[in-house]
């Protein structure tokens, strides 16, 4: 007969806890799965019905303790980025100031902002004497992030960000999407109509593998790295 109340006994409770810990600290938490696998199995051949379907862990989990240090200052880093949001925000509507056929996908760039910054601040590398650059796949409708961080970086003008999504009608202005035939000093691949983006990104990779495999190229230390949102997994199919 199942106990109504599964802490009875809270002592007891503890003790397998205390128990638990004190492999781990001494002879390491492989030890403990083993054990702790060895009880489940004994416990279901007694017949109880114990349930361990619940999410795994992630491939790269380590404990807490094991986590390097996060460099440069997240203070800074999280003010930056604050201001990289609002600046999206900004383009997006005073754009729409002009006509409100613009549009802009004002929540798609918010929702991913921290991806994004963490990429451009600790992980992808831009062409250098050293380096000859990742690949960058862009989600398309996060393009009014990317502009408002360049235009905290002083690469594009507050006129240019007053020209989002009126690349055609107004000179100099921001093309709605990543299109580096619009803006060929700017983005690297289209990502827009929905769905090129990871296409594109796992054929890039294939061809960067290709290329090094041949002798053609060395292309090591060079990753490619895609955005993917629903839309670009839903059209496709």
């Amino acid at each position: 007969m199942p106990l109504e109340n599964p802490e009875l006994d809270p002592i007891e409770a503890e003790e397998w806890l205390d128990a638990v810990e004190d492999v781990v600290e001494h002879d390491g938490t492989e030890r403990a799965e083993q054990l702790l696998g060895k009880a489940v199995d004994r416990a279901r051949g007694l017949g109880a019905a114990i349930h361990t379907s619940g999410p795994t862990p992630y491939v790269n989990t380590i404990p807490a303790d094991q986590e390097p240090e996060l460099p440069g200052d997240p203070e800074i880093e999280k003010r930056v980025r604050s201001m990289v949001r609002w600046n999206a925000i900004a383009a997006v509507l005073r754009a729409n100031l002009e006509s409100s056929e613009l549009g802009g996908h004002i929540a798609s760039f918010q929702s991913a902002a921290m991806l994004y910054e963490i990429g451009f601040n600790h992980f992808w590398h831009a062409p250098s004497e050293e380096h000859d650059g990742d690949q960058i796949y862009i989600q398309g409708h996060s393009s009014p992030g990317i502009y408002s961080r360049s235009f905290l970086e002083g690469r594009l003008s507050e006129e240019q960000m007053l020209g989002f999504r009126q690349e055609v009608s107004r000179e100099g202005g921001l093309s709605s999407y990543p299109h580096p035939w619009l803006m060929p000093d700017y983005w690297q691949y289209p990502t827009v109509s929905m769905g090129l983006g990871p296409i594109m990104a796992i054929h890039q990779a294939y061809f960067m593998r290709y290329l090094d495999d041949r002798g053609l190229r060395d292309t090591k230390g060079r990753t490619v790295w895609a955005f993917l949102g629903d839309g670009e997994t839903d059209e496709p199919e």
